[in-house]
């Protein structure tokens, strides 16, 4: 089975090395890690390029917008799983592992994930409780889906691209058409540390500051856009 990994990054010198690190060190000969560059203008391509690793696969998409970022990587994965990662995360060491076992039986998976800003020796979680974070209807009124955490068989993936010129983010499209296309499932625990720095490129773990009209025409345009496509 090979494991395709799709990175959106743009001007990530300061982290995206420890994050290349955790990444590399878990994937195994056949598996790939796309990365999809913004035109970032600092050195971010050049730690990239310092890896010298077959499995990193560099591509450019300057369209200055996240959502077509990772579709540009996503377009460019041919795993049977993929996962989405950020560059300023780091992954826990058995992120891959246990997130392969899920998927045995999920299409799928997302984990928790341990928040912090400076040292990930201080770190608290993102989802507290054991509350279930999956179901269409739940997400579609507050997204739990937490793109840096997501995996998927590339059967989810085929059926989300292209994506739809109107949805607001890449993990809450994705993650709805897994909830009406197949099976899906939180794992309450942290699988990787996320990075809080207040230059991040979503808003996850922090309070939306959209106006009521702009969360209820998010929340119009995906459903608009999961009925054009899937019906």
């Amino acid at each position: 089975m090979m494991i395709s990994v799709c990175m959106a990054v743009f001007n990530g010198e300061d982290f995206i090395r420890k994050q290349l690190d955790s990444i590399v060190s878990q994937l195994k000969e056949n598996d790939e890690l796309i990365i999809s560059d913004d035109g970032s203008t600092d050195k971010t391509l050049d730690i990239i390029k310092s890896f010298n690793d077959n499995r990193i696969k560099l591509f450019y998409s300057g369209k200055r917008s996240i959502i077509m970022n990772f579709e540009n990587a996503l377009c460019k994965a041919k795993g049977d799983v993929i996962f989405l990662a950020d560059q300023d995360d780091i992954w826990y060491p058995n992120k891959i592992t246990e997130t392969l076992l899920y998927l045995e039986k999920y299409d799928l998976v997302f984990s928790n994930a341990s928040v912090f800003k400076e040292d990930i020796l201080e770190t608290t979680l993102l989802y507290s409780g054991n509350k279930n974070r999956t179901g269409l209807i739940r997400n579609l009124i507050k997204n739990n889906y937490i793109g840096a955490t997501m995996a998927f068989k590339s059967a989810i993936l085929e059926k989300a691209l292209p994506f739809p010129s109107q949805i607001y983010m890449h993990d809450a499209w994705i993650s709805s058409i897994a909830e009406i296309t197949g099976k899906t499932f939180f794992i309450n625990k942290p699988l990787i540390y996320y990075r809080r720095h207040g230059n991040n490129a979503s808003e996850t773990g922090s309070k939306s500051t959209n106006s009521l009209f702009r969360k209820l025409k998010i929340r119009y345009n995906l459903a608009k856009s999961l009925l054009q496509r899937l019906l």
